[in-house]
């Protein structure tokens, strides 16, 4: 019998809100879907609806009979109490109860004859579900995540939030589940448990849904991609970028009602062609190759989707002599996270500020921008620069603030532009109509980013020094900030964990480490991909 999850005429509405009307899905083993929409379009509770978690208001989901379904879960404080290791084989249900059932009538002072019979069942039970070999493939889960042994035996509430994170993920992939659902899986994860989980899903042979901001990921991994739009869910062949592409080819064609259809299907075939060529040599890749070649010129769609309109224009051209920085060091709360850096920005560099080290990077940027001051050395703005800021936390900026849109956006245009100016701005932003004239106190993670990135565009700034400018921006925003990054003029100095986000942008990488820093004029991948480079960081850790 083929393994399938099966959804079947799913709907759910709160109130007027309509999530989901009349959902008809099949998600077949051997592929990874990743399910993309908007924020605030229903992905995470799909997922719910998915577990059983949640009831849908009409329809159900059909599992094959003895599939085993594993999900990513999200409180971290759930298993404080319990041993790592513990933890991590805890994602398989079933077999966790055998251990301990059968621990607990191997304990027994006075064991019956009752008790003989029923451990050699568990027993037996307890070979089936590869019981034998469940801690040494916790161990490996936990290892390749970058949990080293000494932790395994901790109790969770000794752990980092982050190694938290990673010991939940390595419980949801415990034990070969049939199904894997996972929600962000990337979050809060470094660049080596990344790659380590990207190798783990394409060799994984069984069915997983993943919700992930991250494209790179969704790129590396998704087999098909699910895309939540108009309240359906549709599945598409291959990876996020060709999502992305043929949504917006659709359009195109669209827009082209006069031209032949065989004009068209030319294109299509093209298209096709190109990304079939770019195909790594995974087996995702190679299953997705042979699907895109299948694909009709009716299997693409427009996408509803709206992407703002991210455009940084200098006020002046840069000169030569940019920034120069000498001895910086500082220290917080008795640590020092930043000890004497030194480093000349030149015209054209596009820097991205990379390493373990969250702190070290947001200080540098925090002490660039003017905010706080370095315990020693110096650095100099030259003369034709003006730079603009985006903190990693814009609280401050729109905290107390009773003022509209407009009226925020106000404070931060440099000759007073008019209200139609300022409507026209925040309409290119995503904020229509009456949207502008929401308070500004009142918005959201991802609104109140593309606020602080309209205040940027409006500075008319040749250097912009930004502290994790995707955090709370959905895939559409992403990309949108992405290209408008790739085609600003002046120079940049950005952090991100979007891998895709400085492959494309950076032309230059700083690692900061503990014991200084590692500055390479190359592309992200190359720094990533040098042997070298990565022994030397590795020794600037111990």
């Amino acid at each position: 019998m083929k393994k399938l999850i099966t959804v079947d005429n799913v709907s759910l509405r709160y109130g007027d809100h309509t999530l989901f009307e009349d959902i008809h899905l099949k998600f077949t083993p051997g592929n990874c879907y990743g399910l993309i929409g908007a924020n605030g379009a229903g992905k995470s509770t799909f997922l719910k609806i998915l577990s059983g978690e949640l009831e849908p208001q009409t329809g159900n989901v059909h599992i094959t009979p003895g599939e085993r379904l594993a999900v990513l879960k999200q409180n971290h404080f759930e298993y404080d109490e319990e041993n790592v290791i513990d933890v991590v084989m805890m994602g398989h249900t079933r077999l966790y109860e055998v251990m301990q059932e059968k621990n607990a009538i191997y304990m027994k002072p006075d064991f019956s004859d009752e008790d003989g019979i029923r451990a050699a069942e568990l027993e037996a039970e307890f070979g089936e579900l590869n019981g034998w070999e469940a801690e040494s493939e916790a161990a490996i889960l936990l290892k390749g995540l970058g949990i080293s042994e000494s932790l395994h035996d901790k109790k969770m509430a000794e752990l980092s939030g982050s190694d938290k994170v990673k010991v939940l993920l390595a419980q949801a992939l415990f034990g070969k589940p049939d199904i894997l659902l996972l929600d962000e899986p990337t979050n809060h994860l470094d660049i080596k448990a990344i790659q380590w989980l990207e190798e783990f899903l394409i060799q994984f042979e069984n069915t997983v849904i993943v919700v992930s901001h991250d494209r790179h990921f969704l790129n590396k991994v998704c087999t098909h991609i699910a895309d939540l739009d108009f309240a359906k869910i549709q599945i598409y062949v291959g990876n996020y970028d060709f999502w992305y592409e043929s949504s917006q080819l659709a359009q195109k064609m669209q827009q082209d009602t006069n031209k032949k259809k065989e004009e068209k299907i030319k294109e299509l075939q093209k298209f096709i062609a190109r990304f079939s060529a770019n195909a790594s040599k995974s087996r995702q890749a190679t299953s997705r190759k042979k699907l895109l070649e299948k694909i009709t010129l009716d299997d693409i769609k427009p996408s509803s989707r709206r992407y703002p309109f991210v455009h940084f224009a200098p006020d002046r051209e840069i000169g030569n002599d940019l920034l120069r920085v000498e001895g910086l060091t500082k220290t917080i709360d008795g640590v020092k996270v930043l000890d004497n850096i030194n480093f000349i920005m030149n015209k054209g560099d596009k820097i991205a500020l990379v390493g373990e080290d969250e702190l070290a990077k947001s200080t540098l940027l925090q002490i660039l921008a003017g905010e706080i001051e370095p315990d020693e050395g110096t650095f100099k703005w030259g003369i034709t620069t003006s730079q603009a800021y985006f903190p990693k936390d814009n609280a401050k900026y729109f905290e107390n603030i009773d003022l509209t849109l407009v009226d925020w956006l106000r404070q931060y245009s440099p000759n007073d532009q008019s209200e139609s100016f300022l409507r026209g701005f925040l309409g290119r932003m995503l904020f229509s109509g009456e949207e502008v004239l929401k308070k500004a106190n009142v918005l959201s993670g991802g609104e109140k980013v593309r606020c602080m990135l309209s205040k940027m565009m409006l500075s008319g700034a040749n250097v912009l020094l930004l502290d994790e400018p995707t955090n709370h921006l959905d895939l559409e925003s992403i990309t949108a900030l992405n290209n408008g990054m790739i085609s600003f003029k002046g120079s940049l100095l950005f952090t991100s964990h979007d891998h895709q986000f400085v492959q494309t942008i950076a032309n230059r990488i700083i690692n900061l480490t503990p014991k200084g820093m590692i500055d390479k004029q190359m592309s992200y991948n190359e720094f990533l991909e040098n042997e070298a480079i990565q022994r030397e960081i590795e020794a600037m850790y111990q």
